[in-house]
């Protein structure tokens, strides 16, 4: 068949299946669960693809779920979607135990996973293509629960903090050459689609200051205040915006998690996590510089010590232009002129940026949704632009990539240079993990 009846027939096919892939996004959203804790969501992605009769792979990266359209053929194209949700208690379809809500979106990623599965192996399309595809259930994007993962981390469990970088280092990733997935843009409720953005990536930090305890009232003259050394470390890194480039999006926002133990003792156990993002990795490094230096001088101000604790978040999405061209060029097919936006920037993170540090990658946004991100408001609109209008553009894109055996795909990986090898970038997080402690003298 030709290019244009092989999407035509999967584009049917998808629309065939509309009903059910609705009603499996809106399964899914009623099951939200925190990252490397998606058992339920993880058996209902077991569940579709027993379905279909595809053997997979499980329990990667504690959930994690791998199966191959076909089996072996290279290249290989993974689409992606993520299982987790994350902490919201507020929205309406919340978990009333974890407080876990579906208010990114992450649904509508399943869905389109499975739904281009779906289509490509009910349609037969598949049978067209050169290569494979691969559809990849992956754990934990949110960085949340961390408490949670460094306990896990300590028990051996997983390495690093974020989904995407377990599926890396467990090889997961190896058989692959191009990655793609979908994200839910909020505030967007028209059925459009947004290629090409790039992203923040972050470093996490965890702070702790020692100080001395002594009676607050009757001696805090004997004590050395933990508490007062934190507000100094936070103004330091204010009065440190102003050097930050306005093109690098330097972003540096925290939380205190511990302010002391009892009024009328002098705080001597002052904790805080933060984040500190930008556009490139020099960018985030040269922030991160900052941030420590006004972090000691908050500490050494007073006579305190500070423990920094240096956790590997993200790193910067980049995604592959020719690719994402073709998903521009699908969507415009389907919604017509005017539903595409094209390149910008967005100060969020995601560890799709990790795997497009190694990998071709798209991460396109896509419309039907209404509420900021990570809102109470966050909601499905159009469950048709959500579920199925999505799994249409997907499937067409992978047909785009591996029709006339795999002509545009084996150009695309053959052109691509990874900004750092496997080995690279998991030395880079390894180095980056690491705790400090600077003693006041």
């Amino acid at each position: 068949m030709s290019l244009k009846e092989l999407k035509k027939k999967v584009c049917e096919t998808v629309d065939e299946l509309s009903g059910d892939l609705i009603k499996l996004g809106e399964e899914l959203r009623r099951v939200p669960e925190l990252g490397f804790k998606e058992f339920k969501t993880s058996s209902i992605v077991k569940r579709e693809l027993e379905k279909l009769g595809l053997s997979y792979q499980d329990g990667l990266a504690i959930t994690g779920v791998k199966a191959r359209l076909k089996g072996g053929g290279r290249p290989a194209v993974v689409v992606m979607g993520e299982l987790d949700a994350l902490p919201n208690p507020e929205h309406p379809l919340a978990d009333r135990s974890t407080g876990a809500a579906h208010a990114c979106g992450h649904n509508a990623q399943i869905t389109t996973m499975l739904g281009v599965g779906k289509a490509l192996i009910e349609s037969r399309v598949i049978n067209e293509l050169a290569g494979d595809v691969i559809l990849m259930a992956v754990p934990a994007e949110e960085f949340v629960d961390l408490e949670y993962r460094l306990k896990i981390r300590n028990e051996g469990k997983i390495e690093f903090l974020g989904g995407k970088q377990e599926l890396v280092r467990i090889g997961a990733l190896d058989d692959v050459d191009i990655a793609m997935m979908i994200h839910a843009q909020g505030n967007m409720p028209e059925r459009k689609v947004w290629v090409g953005a790039t992203t923040n990536g972050f470093i996490s930090k965890y702070v702790r200051f020692i100080g001395k305890s002594a009676h607050a009232g009757a001696a805090p003259h004997e004590g050395v205040n933990a508490l007062n050394a934190a507000a100094l470390a936070i103004l330091a890194i204010h009065a440190q915006r102003e050097t930050f480039k306005e093109e690098d999006f330097i972003r540096v926002h925290g939380i205190v998690t511990k302010g002391g133990d009892a009024v009328n003792v002098v705080p001597a156990d002052v904790r805080l996590e933060m984040y500190v993002r930008g556009k490139t990795l020099e960018a985030i490094n040269e922030a991160n510089v900052k941030v420590d230096r006004a972090l000691k001088a908050g500490a050494f101000a007073v006579g305190a010590s500070v423990e920094i604790m240096n956790v590997p978040g993200y790193l910067p999405l980049v995604q592959e232009k020719h690719i994402s061209e073709l998903f521009k060029s699908n969507a415009i097919e389907i919604l017509g002129p005017g539903s595409v936006i094209e390149g910008g920037h967005m100060p969020a993170s995601t560890d799709m940026g990790d795997v497009s540090h190694l990998l071709p990658t798209i991460h396109p946004f896509i419309g039907g949704f209404v509420g900021e991100i990570h809102s109470k408001n966050f909601d499905v609109k159009d469950p048709e632009m959500a579920y199925v209008i999505s799994t249409k553009i997907m499937a067409m894109t992978i047909i785009d990539l591996l029709s006339n055996n795999a002509e545009k795909a084996k150009e695309i990986v053959g052109s691509f240079r990874p900004k750092l090898t496997k080995e690279e970038y998991l030395n880079y997080l390894r180095e980056l993990f690491m705790k400090k402690t600077h003693t006041f003298t």
